[in-house]
Protein backbone atom coordinates (compact mmCIF):
# COMPACT_ATOMS: atom_id res chain seq x y z
CA UNK A 1 0.00 0.00 0.00
CA UNK A 2 1.35 3.29 -0.94
CA UNK A 3 1.75 6.14 1.17
CA UNK A 4 -0.17 9.33 0.43
CA UNK A 5 0.84 12.34 1.61
CA UNK A 6 -1.10 14.58 3.60
CA UNK A 7 0.86 18.28 3.78
CA UNK A 8 4.19 20.25 1.81
CA UNK A 9 5.75 19.28 5.50
CA UNK A 10 5.07 15.46 4.98
CA UNK A 11 6.64 15.42 1.60
CA UNK A 12 9.92 17.55 2.57
CA UNK A 13 10.01 15.09 6.00
CA UNK A 14 9.59 11.92 3.62
CA UNK A 15 12.29 12.39 1.48
CA UNK A 16 14.98 13.95 4.60
CA UNK A 17 13.70 10.50 5.48
CA UNK A 18 15.02 8.20 2.50
CA UNK A 19 18.50 10.53 1.93
CA UNK A 20 17.25 13.22 -0.38
CA UNK A 21 17.38 16.96 1.06
CA UNK A 22 14.81 19.09 -1.10
CA UNK A 23 14.51 22.68 -0.98
CA UNK A 24 11.12 24.55 -0.74
CA UNK A 25 9.96 24.36 -4.01
CA UNK A 26 10.89 20.52 -4.47
CA UNK A 27 8.89 19.82 -1.92
CA UNK A 28 5.68 21.59 -2.76
CA UNK A 29 5.85 20.39 -6.73
CA UNK A 30 6.06 17.01 -5.49
CA UNK A 31 3.49 17.53 -3.24
CA UNK A 32 1.16 18.51 -5.80
CA UNK A 33 2.27 15.97 -8.47
CA UNK A 34 1.27 13.05 -6.11
CA UNK A 35 -1.91 14.74 -5.45
CA UNK A 36 -3.15 16.02 -8.72
CA UNK A 37 -1.58 13.24 -10.33
CA UNK A 38 0.16 15.57 -12.80
CA UNK A 39 3.43 14.78 -14.17
CA UNK A 40 6.84 17.16 -12.99
CA UNK A 41 8.69 18.22 -15.46
CA UNK A 42 12.17 18.58 -13.90
CA UNK A 43 14.86 20.75 -15.81
CA UNK A 44 18.55 21.65 -14.84
CA UNK A 45 21.89 21.10 -15.53
CA UNK A 46 23.42 17.19 -15.40
CA UNK A 47 23.98 16.08 -12.26
CA UNK A 48 21.63 18.26 -9.95
CA UNK A 49 19.40 15.45 -8.72
CA UNK A 50 16.88 15.06 -10.79
CA UNK A 51 16.63 11.24 -11.41
CA UNK A 52 17.50 10.94 -7.57
CA UNK A 53 14.60 13.11 -6.72
CA UNK A 54 12.03 10.21 -8.79
CA UNK A 55 14.12 7.50 -7.08
CA UNK A 56 13.62 9.12 -3.65
CA UNK A 57 9.94 9.74 -4.12
CA UNK A 58 9.55 6.16 -5.13
CA UNK A 59 11.29 4.98 -2.13
CA UNK A 60 9.47 7.81 0.42
CA UNK A 61 5.75 6.55 -1.48
CA UNK A 62 6.62 3.16 -0.95
CA UNK A 63 5.96 2.90 -5.04
CA UNK A 64 8.06 0.72 -7.51
CA UNK A 65 9.96 2.99 -10.06
CA UNK A 66 9.53 2.37 -13.49
CA UNK A 67 12.36 3.76 -15.78
CA UNK A 68 12.35 4.94 -19.35
CA UNK A 69 15.77 5.95 -20.29
CA UNK A 70 15.63 8.11 -23.40
CA UNK A 71 17.96 8.22 -26.06
CA UNK A 72 18.21 9.58 -29.60
CA UNK A 73 16.26 7.80 -31.88
CA UNK A 74 13.52 5.92 -29.06
CA UNK A 75 10.82 4.87 -30.23
CA UNK A 76 6.90 3.50 -29.34
CA UNK A 77 8.33 -0.39 -29.58
CA UNK A 78 10.58 0.51 -26.85
CA UNK A 79 9.19 2.79 -24.62
CA UNK A 80 5.19 1.43 -25.38
CA UNK A 81 4.60 -2.34 -26.34
CA UNK A 82 5.91 -4.17 -28.86
CA UNK A 83 3.82 -7.35 -30.42
CA UNK A 84 5.70 -10.96 -29.75
CA UNK A 85 6.19 -11.76 -33.21
CA UNK A 86 7.91 -15.17 -32.75
CA UNK A 87 5.39 -16.26 -30.45
CA UNK A 88 2.52 -15.08 -32.67
CA UNK A 89 4.11 -17.64 -35.21
CA UNK A 90 4.11 -19.92 -33.51
CA UNK A 91 1.04 -19.84 -32.84
CA UNK A 92 -0.34 -19.84 -35.86
CA UNK A 93 1.88 -22.90 -36.66
CA UNK A 94 0.40 -24.44 -34.08
CA UNK A 95 -3.34 -23.74 -35.15
CA UNK A 96 -5.10 -26.43 -37.08
CA UNK A 97 -4.52 -26.92 -41.08
CA UNK A 98 -7.47 -25.13 -42.93
CA UNK A 99 -8.02 -22.66 -40.62
CA UNK A 100 -8.58 -19.20 -41.65
CA UNK A 101 -7.08 -15.96 -40.84
CA UNK A 102 -10.16 -14.95 -38.79
CA UNK A 103 -9.91 -18.04 -36.61
CA UNK A 104 -6.18 -16.82 -35.17
CA UNK A 105 -6.59 -12.88 -35.64
CA UNK A 106 -8.13 -12.33 -32.63
CA UNK A 107 -5.97 -14.73 -30.58
CA UNK A 108 -1.90 -13.70 -31.84
CA UNK A 109 -3.43 -9.98 -31.08
CA UNK A 110 -4.36 -10.57 -27.29
CA UNK A 111 -2.43 -9.13 -24.46
CA UNK A 112 -1.31 -12.51 -24.12
CA UNK A 113 1.06 -11.48 -27.14
CA UNK A 114 2.23 -8.37 -26.07
CA UNK A 115 5.57 -7.63 -24.98
CA UNK A 116 5.02 -4.27 -22.48
CA UNK A 117 7.46 -1.47 -22.46
CA UNK A 118 7.96 0.56 -19.26
CA UNK A 119 5.34 3.24 -20.45
CA UNK A 120 2.73 0.69 -20.54
CA UNK A 121 4.21 -1.29 -17.52
CA UNK A 122 3.44 1.57 -15.67
CA UNK A 123 -0.29 2.42 -16.69
CA UNK A 124 -1.17 -1.24 -16.40
CA UNK A 125 0.40 -1.85 -13.11
CA UNK A 126 -2.12 -3.36 -10.43
CA UNK A 127 -0.66 -0.59 -7.41
CA UNK A 128 0.57 3.03 -8.43
CA UNK A 129 4.08 3.28 -9.41
CA UNK A 130 6.63 6.33 -10.06
CA UNK A 131 7.31 6.26 -13.87
CA UNK A 132 10.08 8.00 -14.78
CA UNK A 133 10.76 9.35 -18.07
CA UNK A 134 14.95 10.71 -17.70
CA UNK A 135 16.39 12.77 -20.48
CA UNK A 136 13.34 13.52 -22.40
CA UNK A 137 15.06 16.43 -24.48
CA UNK A 138 16.94 13.49 -26.21
CA UNK A 139 14.34 12.38 -27.86
CA UNK A 140 12.52 14.62 -30.60
CA UNK A 141 9.15 16.18 -31.16
CA UNK A 142 7.89 13.12 -32.47
CA UNK A 143 8.44 11.03 -29.15
CA UNK A 144 6.94 14.51 -27.16
CA UNK A 145 3.38 14.11 -29.46
CA UNK A 146 3.07 10.01 -28.84
CA UNK A 147 3.58 11.06 -24.95
CA UNK A 148 0.68 13.50 -25.21
CA UNK A 149 -1.91 10.92 -24.83
CA UNK A 150 -0.02 9.49 -21.77
CA UNK A 151 0.26 12.60 -19.97
CA UNK A 152 -3.61 13.85 -20.16
CA UNK A 153 -5.43 10.86 -20.03
CA UNK A 154 -3.01 8.14 -18.68
CA UNK A 155 -4.31 6.04 -21.53
CA UNK A 156 -2.85 4.05 -24.86
CA UNK A 157 -4.50 3.68 -28.09
CA UNK A 158 -3.42 0.29 -29.51
CA UNK A 159 -4.92 -0.47 -32.67
CA UNK A 160 -5.67 -3.84 -32.31
CA UNK A 161 -6.94 -3.81 -29.16
CA UNK A 162 -8.29 -0.34 -28.59
CA UNK A 163 -8.23 1.88 -25.37
CA UNK A 164 -5.81 0.95 -22.50
CA UNK A 165 -6.91 2.80 -19.37
CA UNK A 166 -4.24 3.11 -16.19
CA UNK A 167 -5.65 1.02 -13.27
CA UNK A 168 -4.17 2.99 -11.19
CA UNK A 169 -2.47 6.31 -11.22
CA UNK A 170 1.18 6.93 -11.62
CA UNK A 171 3.42 10.06 -10.24
CA UNK A 172 5.32 10.66 -13.62
CA UNK A 173 8.30 12.20 -13.17
CA UNK A 174 10.16 13.93 -16.95
CA UNK A 175 13.70 15.15 -16.74
CA UNK A 176 15.27 17.09 -19.12
CA UNK A 177 19.39 18.38 -18.79
CA UNK A 178 17.39 21.21 -21.15
CA UNK A 179 19.94 20.67 -24.40
CA UNK A 180 17.02 21.49 -26.65
CA UNK A 181 13.65 23.36 -25.95
CA UNK A 182 10.72 20.86 -25.11
CA UNK A 183 7.18 21.89 -26.74
CA UNK A 184 5.08 23.84 -25.47
CA UNK A 185 2.60 21.06 -25.97
CA UNK A 186 4.42 18.90 -22.92
CA UNK A 187 4.96 21.53 -20.59
CA UNK A 188 1.39 22.26 -20.54
CA UNK A 189 0.61 19.12 -19.33
CA UNK A 190 3.27 18.98 -16.75
CA UNK A 191 4.15 21.38 -13.53
CA UNK A 192 7.41 22.45 -13.55
CA UNK A 193 10.39 22.06 -11.64
CA UNK A 194 13.86 24.08 -12.28
CA UNK A 195 16.76 22.38 -10.13
CA UNK A 196 20.04 24.37 -9.94
CA UNK A 197 23.66 22.88 -8.22
CA UNK A 198 23.14 23.56 -4.55
CA UNK A 199 23.82 26.50 -2.47
CA UNK A 200 26.77 25.81 -0.36
CA UNK A 201 24.79 25.31 2.80
CA UNK A 202 22.46 23.15 1.55
CA UNK A 203 25.46 21.09 -0.38
CA UNK A 204 27.48 20.64 2.79
CA UNK A 205 24.06 19.60 4.07
CA UNK A 206 23.82 16.83 1.56
CA UNK A 207 27.62 15.76 2.16
CA UNK A 208 27.16 15.55 5.67
CA UNK A 209 24.06 13.22 5.17
CA UNK A 210 25.84 10.59 2.34
CA UNK A 211 29.24 10.97 4.68
CA UNK A 212 28.65 11.45 8.48
CA UNK A 213 31.94 10.88 9.64
CA UNK A 214 33.74 13.33 7.46
CA UNK A 215 34.85 16.16 9.65
CA UNK A 216 32.93 19.21 9.38
CA UNK A 217 36.29 21.23 8.40
CA UNK A 218 37.00 18.52 5.47
CA UNK A 219 33.33 18.51 4.48
CA UNK A 220 33.38 22.21 4.61
CA UNK A 221 36.53 22.68 2.48
CA UNK A 222 35.06 20.42 -0.18
CA UNK A 223 32.06 21.98 -0.61
CA UNK A 224 34.03 25.34 -0.67
CA UNK A 225 36.27 23.74 -3.91
CA UNK A 226 33.29 22.02 -5.79
CA UNK A 227 31.70 25.81 -6.15
CA UNK A 228 35.09 27.05 -7.01
CA UNK A 229 35.52 24.47 -9.66
CA UNK A 230 32.10 24.65 -10.64
CA UNK A 231 32.21 28.56 -11.21
CA UNK A 232 35.63 27.86 -13.66
CA UNK A 233 34.54 27.36 -18.04
CA UNK A 234 34.67 23.54 -17.78
CA UNK A 235 33.34 20.97 -19.91
CA UNK A 236 31.42 19.04 -17.73
CA UNK A 237 31.21 20.70 -14.12
CA UNK A 238 31.16 18.32 -11.04
CA UNK A 239 27.79 17.15 -10.03
CA UNK A 240 26.01 16.69 -6.86
CA UNK A 241 26.89 12.76 -7.11
CA UNK A 242 30.60 13.45 -7.88
CA UNK A 243 30.80 15.73 -4.22
CA UNK A 244 29.24 12.87 -2.41
CA UNK A 245 31.72 10.82 -4.06
CA UNK A 246 34.62 12.62 -3.18
CA UNK A 247 33.88 12.96 0.63
CA UNK A 248 33.62 9.57 0.91
CA UNK A 249 36.66 8.74 -1.09
CA UNK A 250 38.68 11.39 1.41
CA UNK A 251 37.05 9.24 4.08
CA UNK A 252 38.44 5.75 3.14
CA UNK A 253 41.73 7.98 2.61
CA UNK A 254 42.05 9.54 6.19
CA UNK A 255 42.48 12.32 4.80
CA UNK A 256 42.23 15.47 7.67
CA UNK A 257 42.62 18.32 5.25
CA UNK A 258 42.53 18.81 1.63
CA UNK A 259 45.73 20.24 0.83
CA UNK A 260 47.66 20.77 -2.78
CA UNK A 261 48.82 17.22 -2.78
CA UNK A 262 45.03 15.70 -1.70
CA UNK A 263 43.96 17.80 -4.16
CA UNK A 264 45.75 16.90 -7.18
CA UNK A 265 45.41 13.00 -6.32
CA UNK A 266 41.85 12.79 -5.73
CA UNK A 267 41.10 15.67 -8.49
CA UNK A 268 39.68 12.81 -10.99
CA UNK A 269 37.26 12.09 -8.91
CA UNK A 270 35.44 15.09 -9.35
CA UNK A 271 36.48 16.27 -13.12
CA UNK A 272 36.25 13.68 -15.77
CA UNK A 273 37.61 15.56 -19.13
CA UNK A 274 41.57 15.79 -19.63
CA UNK A 275 41.42 19.55 -20.51
CA UNK A 276 38.50 19.95 -17.49
CA UNK A 277 41.43 18.50 -15.33
CA UNK A 278 44.15 21.23 -16.83
CA UNK A 279 42.04 24.26 -15.73
CA UNK A 280 40.98 22.97 -12.34
CA UNK A 281 44.90 22.02 -11.57
CA UNK A 282 46.17 25.40 -13.01
CA UNK A 283 43.46 27.28 -11.27
CA UNK A 284 42.80 26.11 -8.26
CA UNK A 285 45.66 23.46 -7.50
CA UNK A 286 47.78 26.04 -7.29
CA UNK A 287 45.79 28.54 -5.47
CA UNK A 288 45.57 25.60 -2.73
CA UNK A 289 49.58 25.03 -3.15
CA UNK A 290 49.98 28.88 -2.38
CA UNK A 291 47.66 28.82 0.88
CA UNK A 292 50.14 25.57 2.09
CA UNK A 293 53.43 27.32 1.62
CA UNK A 294 55.75 27.85 4.36
CA UNK A 295 55.96 31.37 5.41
Amino acid sequence: MSIEPSSVTDVADGLRRVGYLPGESTSLVSYLAAKLGKPVLVEGPAGVGKTELAKALSRYLERSLVRLQCYEGLDEAKALYEWNYRKQLLRIQAEERGAGWEAVQEDIFSEEFLLARPLMTAISAEEPVVLLIDEIDKTDQEFEAMLLELLSDFQISIPELGLIEARTQPVVVLTSNNSRELTEALKRRCLYLWLDYPEVEHELAIVRLHAPDLSETVARKLVDLIQQVRALDLKKPPSIAESIDWARALLLLGADDIDADVFRETMSIIVKHRTDLDTVAERVGIKLSDVNAPL
